[in-house]
């Protein structure tokens, strides 16, 4: 749970920008359970503008090919100390610091053939030009047959570590799937004596035969490119979601993107400076299934300048209580516009979701058994903190269609792409 600077700043970041929205969690989010800022791609660029990348672009490097913050956007990183000195004022926020990585070799160390720390190599030894992103031009891939190319990962992943660095989001790696450098960016990691969560991006077209292998060097991963404040990005997770929850747990997350909400596009890749175009219902929807699903969360927007009934979502502890101990994830119906979800807590709770994912509202009369729920107890709503009636049923009528005698009734009213999050007690 945490903030990553992308859906607001794109390649442009600053320090000062990190540093308010880091203050901001640290006074408003962290006793929620909020505690990572990640700066996003391009933080070694002094060029960097928003809507798209610059070939060519001078990024700062060291003597060992290895890239630096440009010391204009994070004054900080002045002569030679790198993200250090940020790293170390977001820790006694009580937080933790991560940052962007891409896959391979930048370019321009390739082209200086710059020494690979630790070897005899130069860095145009060990590039390999022919698995290169397809996105982003600062990087050549890395030869893997030659082992100065894990002594590349590992100096980098020592100079992160050195900086105080707890999160990477490793870029580049799943589409197509990279298995070489997924293996050498973990050993690399297991190496440099630091306890790093390494999170793998981005996951277009990924698929549940990777699991073993995502499970074995990642701590979350993309099942998602992209992810940007449409509700057709969002309704597009439900099916992966369906796919990936019922794995996510303590040996990987699958991650559904970050959360595209509140003050986006200052100066991001896509679209101009606005608050998210989703309704209060669909934002709802998406906290809803990135929660059910227990996918990581990656709040997008500028915290200071977003609005606070967006910023309140962040702070329902109910709600994400579901996230921190619920267990048997799993959506249990999808038909026509509704799509329901399960899961069980830690106490004997049960807990649902109920999505419409319709363009009209919807009434509904849930069977309390097609959700898990037993047909006595006490029923509530997290978003709002309504109680939800368990209505007994003992003959089949109209108003309760579809809710088998015996059971018992819950009566609710979905928005247009809204949703219901509901919690079951004894």
């Amino acid at each position: 749970m945490g903030w990553n600077s992308w859906d607001c700043y794109g390649t442009t970041v600053t320090e000062a920008e990190v540093l308010a929205n880091a203050e901001f969690m640290a006074e408003h989010l962290l006793r929620f359970g909020w505690d990572t800022i990640v700066v996003d791609i391009d933080w070694a660029d002094p060029t960097a503008r928003s809507h798209g990348y610059n070939a060519d672009a001078p990024l700062h490097l060291d003597a060992h090919g290895r890239l630096i913050p440009d010391p204009e956007r994070f004054p900080s990183s002045a002569g030679g100390v790198g993200f250090g000195p940020l790293a170390a004022r977001i820790h006694e926020l009580g937080l933790r610091f991560g940052i962007h990585t891409m896959r391979g070799i930048p370019r321009r160390a390739v082209a200086q053939n710059l020494p690979v720390l630790g070897t005899d190599a130069g860095a145009a030894e060990v590039a390999d030009a022919t698995n290169v992103c397809e996105w982003n031009p600062d990087m050549l891939g890395l030869d893997h047959e030659h082992p100065a190319a894990q002594a590349y990962y590992d100096s980098t992943l020592a100079l992160y570590a050195e900086w105080g660095v707890d999160f990477i989001k490793a870029d580049d790696m799943l589409w197509p799937y990279q298995e070489a450098d997924i293996e050498a960016y973990a050993s690399a990691i297991a190496r440099c004596g630091r306890d790093i969560t390494l999170s793998l991006s981005p996951g277009r077209d990924l698929s549940l035969e990777r699991l073993d292998h995502l499970r074995a060097h990642a701590g979350m991963w993309r099942i998602c490119d992209d992810l940007w404040d449409s509700w057709d990005d969002v309704a597009a997770n439900f099916a992966r979601f369906a796919r990936w929850a019922p794995f996510a747990g303590e040996r990987g997350w699958p991650d559904g993107d970050m959360l595209p909400l509140g003050r986006i596009g200052i100066r991001a890749e896509r679209g101009e400076p606005r608050d998210d175009r989703l309704t209060p219902a669909e934002r709802v929807s998406l906290l809803t299934l990135w929660i059910i699903a227990r996918s990581p969360l990656m709040i997008g927007g500028d915290l200071p300048s977003s609005d606070p009934a967006t910023i309140a979502l962040f702070q329902n502890d109910e709600v994400l209580a579901v996230l921190r101990g619920s267990t048997r994830n799993r959506e249990v119906f999808r038909e026509g516009t509704l799509v329901l979800w399960a899961a069980d807590g830690p106490d004997g709770e049960r807990y649902a979701a109920a999505f419409n994912l319709g363009e009209k509202p919807a009434e509904i009369a849930l069977d309390a058994g097609n959700i898990g729920f037993p047909a006595s107890g006490a029923v509530t709503e997290l978003w709002t903190g309504r109680a939800v009636p368990l209505e007994p049923v003992t003959v089949q009528s109209d108003a309760a269609r579809g809710v088998a005698p015996g059971s018992a009734a819950l009566r609710i009213a979905l928005a247009p792409h809204g949703a219901a999050l509901l919690r079951h007690r004894p």
